[in-house]
Parts: structure tokens; C-alpha cells; sequence
């Protein structure tokens, strides 16, 4: 078996993915309260952090980069069921260096990950640990009826950590850290993450839908759930397409359908239109769909 050492090319490889996601981890101090961190989610000065983050002070948010700068921060949207808030700086900045975000849906138990923040006031502190489990959560932070999933893992966090990144082995943002729960750490799937960035001009296709267990004789080809459509609306993207009540969304771009939040976490990475497998009186058929924008969120 090969030494490892201190030089050795997989070592330096990981110090440098290491620095280069810590230029993308802020510092952000919210009124009177201690300093939390978050991730320049846009080169534009568009920064994601935690909901509890800023709550206290919306109106004096600063946020300060690696190099030293620091701007004031308007707080573009909140959300205290996601814990997530919205940042965008102000003032004089270009080209900063956004994180690159990974697909939370493709992590798996056992994966090695690592969290960057400012835990005591240690600036860009990093710790490892591996993936525990992706799902939902129960507790008293939670609002009934949520599928929000969560990811579970063994990473140190601490006070200053919150609103900091969780990385994959690549450098990915896989998750965004929020708190502890028991022995885990408990953080925000990116997907999610990103959606909820995307939502204000999220393309929608204009239908209701419900998740529906197909019969056993369905499976092999056509996978164990789907959603079914249960309403579209007039003028829609779904109706020019074709869409009906009763259709069965089986997979989105070869993502497979088993719940709403798939979909929507989908459609908010998507382009100008998608491709839907669908199933229509046991008959399966593939269906492009030209997608339109949605309005402002509430």
C-alpha cells in the first residue's frame, strides 16, 4: 500500500479544493447578535445563510469575505420552516467567487463530507465526518405536513457554523448547515436550497398533482410511485403540452417522480422546457414540455 504524506498529489489536491471553497464562505453578523456564516450562492452578491442567522436584526446585516472586505446586505426573502434567508450586497463588488453546488440527491450513507464556518469565532474552520442519513426530520422545529428532507451527519458544528456549507469530496455545496439535533449535525439539502432560491422565477407547469403508488404489475416499467394529475390549469404549459387529469408523471428529465418536492426541486433547475415520461391508461409515452415562468412567490 502507497504512503501517504504530507505532499503527497491526493493531499494537496484536497488542501486546495479546501481554499477554494473557503473564499466562498462569509461571515454574517445580524444586529447585535453573534456571527454566523453563508455561501456566495451568485457571483452577482447574492448570499445564502440560515433563517435564525439574521432574524434578529434584519435591518443591519453585514457580511464580511474572506478577503477582508465587508458589505451591508439587504435580506431579499426569509423562510423560518426552511431556515433559509436570501441575501444580496450592496455597494461596490463584481465576479465574486460562487460556490459550486452539488445534487443533494445523490448522496449516499457513509460519504465523507465537510463543513466550513466561523464556530467561536474561528474564521473558516473546517471539520470532516460522513453522512448518517437523508430524510425527514422530526422534531420540534418542524411544522406538520413538511417533506422537507434533511441530511444527517457527524461533522462538528458550533455557534458560527450555522448558514455554512456542507461539502461532497469534490468541493460541492451539498447541504447548507443549520443546527444540532441529538448527536447530529443537521443541515438543508442543496436541491432544496436551490429551489427555494429559484422559487421567485420558477418555471411551472401549471398542474396540481398528488403521489400515487402504481400497481405491482406496473412496477417493472414503470417504477413503484408516480404523481398523479389531479388538476391543470387553463393556459398553462401543461395544457399546450397535453397534460390531463388522471396522467401519471412517472420520471422528469430521467429523474424519477415519487413526491411534489422532486418535481418542483426539478423544475427550478430547469431550462426552457423538460421531458416528462408519463403514463396514460397503462400506455407509457414521453412528453417535452415547454416550460413558462411563475410569478413572484408568496
Amino acid at each position: 500500500m502507497a504512503e501517504v504524506c504530507g505532499d503527497s498529489p491526493a493531499v494537496l489536491a484536497g488542501t486546495r479544493m479546501i481554499e477554494d471553497a473557503q473564499r466562498s464562505v462569509v461571515q454574517v453578523r445580524s444586529g447585535g447578535r453573534g456571527i454566523g456564516a453563508g455561501v456566495i450562492w451568485r457571483s452577482d452578491g447574492l448570499v445564502l445563510t440560515n433563517h435564525h442567522v439574521v432574524a434578529g436584526g434584519r435591518r443591519n446585516v453585514k457580511v464580511a469575505l474572506q478577503d477582508g472586505r465587508t458589505f451591508g446586505a439587504d435580506v431579499v426573502k426569509s423562510s423560518k420552516n426552511l431556515d433559509l434567508a436570501l441575501l444580496k450586497l450592496k455597494g461596490d463588488h463584481e465576479d465574486l467567487p460562487a460556490a459550486p453546488v452539488g445534487d443533494s440527491d445523490a448522496l449516499r450513507v457513509g460519504e465523507l463530507v465537510y463543513a466550513i464556518g466561523h464556530p467561536w469565532g474561528r474564521v473558516g474552520a473546517v471539520s470532516a465526518g460522513i453522512i448518517g442519513g437523508v430524510g425527514e426530520l422530526r422534531g420540534p422545529r418542524r411544522g406538520r405536513g413538511s417533506s422537507t428532507r434533511y441530511v444527517r451527519s457527524d461533522v462538528t458544528l458550533a455557534p458560527g457554523n450555522s448558514g455554512g456549507p456542507l461539502l461532497d469530496a469534490s468541493g460541492k455545496v451539498v447541504a447548507i448547515n443549520a443546527m444540532i439535533f441529538g448527536t447530529m449535525a443537521v443541515s438543508i439539502p442543496s436541491n432544496a436550497a436551490s429551489a427555494w432560491v429559484a422559487s421567485e422565477r420558477r418555471p411551472r407547469l401549471g398542474i396540481v398533482v398528488l403521489p400515487v403508488e402504481l400497481p405491482v404489475s406496473m412496477r417493472k416499467e414503470a417504477g413503484a410511485s408516480g404523481l398523479v394529475v389531479t388538476a391543470v390549469e387553463t393556459g398553462s404549459a401543461a395544457e399546450r403540452a397535453g397534460l390531463l387529469v388522471g396522467d401519471v408523471l412517472l420520471d422528469i428529465s430521467g429523474k424519477p417522480l415519487g413526491e411534489a418536492g422532486t418535481l418542483l426541486e426539478a423544475l427550478a433547475r430547469a431550462g426552457d422546457g423538460v421531458s416528462l415520461r408519463v403514463m396514460r391508461g397503462g400506455r407509457i409515452m414521453a412528453m417535452e414540455v415547454r416550460l413558462e415562468e411563475a410569478g413572484r412567490a408568496a
